[in-house]
């Protein structure tokens, strides 16, 4: 049995228009949700094992501020260059390439591709997961190698707001 969390970045920043979509930060909110969300993780008595992020700032920075909170060693996140605006097949490509020592993973990208693989990987109808979402997953697998489409069960779906 493997554990799969899905995180989507933090609120970003508008304010320099001038800035790439890559190099966007993120907002004062979106900071302050990462820790109250990282917060509520550690309420759950959840971990994680392994982090792998997309390498755009808004989700460095919020694997970053999520895993100084709960405890996770910084120069362990992991970044994925193939989840900055992927598809919901490459998140499933790289929770297929998860080491099989780690009972539990957290992949932190961006949106509609996060929202479009939990459907996918739990048959769920979640229409969006917000900046911020995070979203638990159980797979029935030894390997992470075993993942596919339509094989997890959606343990639990948090948002900022739900707790606002």
């Amino acid at each position: 049995m493997k554990t799969l969390f899905l995180l989507r970045h933090a609120k970003s920043s508008w304010a320099d228009p001038d800035l790439k979509d890559f190099e966007r930060p993120l907002s004062a909110r979106g900071s302050k949700d990462v820790l109250a969300m990282a917060a509520h993780f550690l309420l759950r008595h959840a971990s994680v094992d392994c982090i792998i992020c997309s390498p755009a700032t808004r989700t460095k920075t919020t694997a970053k501020l999520f895993a100084k909170h709960i405890k996770y060693p910084l120069d362990d996140i992991v970044s994925n260059p193939e989840l900055y605006f992927a598809g919901a097949p490459m998140f499933l490509k790289a929770a297929r390439l998860v080491d099989d020592d780690f009972d539990s993973a957290m992949l932190i990208g961006h949106n509609p591709a996060i929202t479009e693989f939990v459907n996918e990987i739990a048959g769920t109808d979640i229409k969006n997961i917000p900046t911020c979402g995070l979203v638990e997953l159980s797979l029935p697998i030894g390997s992470w190698s075993d993942t596919k489409m339509g094989i997890a069960t959606l343990i639990d779906y948090d948002y900022p707001k739900k707790h606002a």
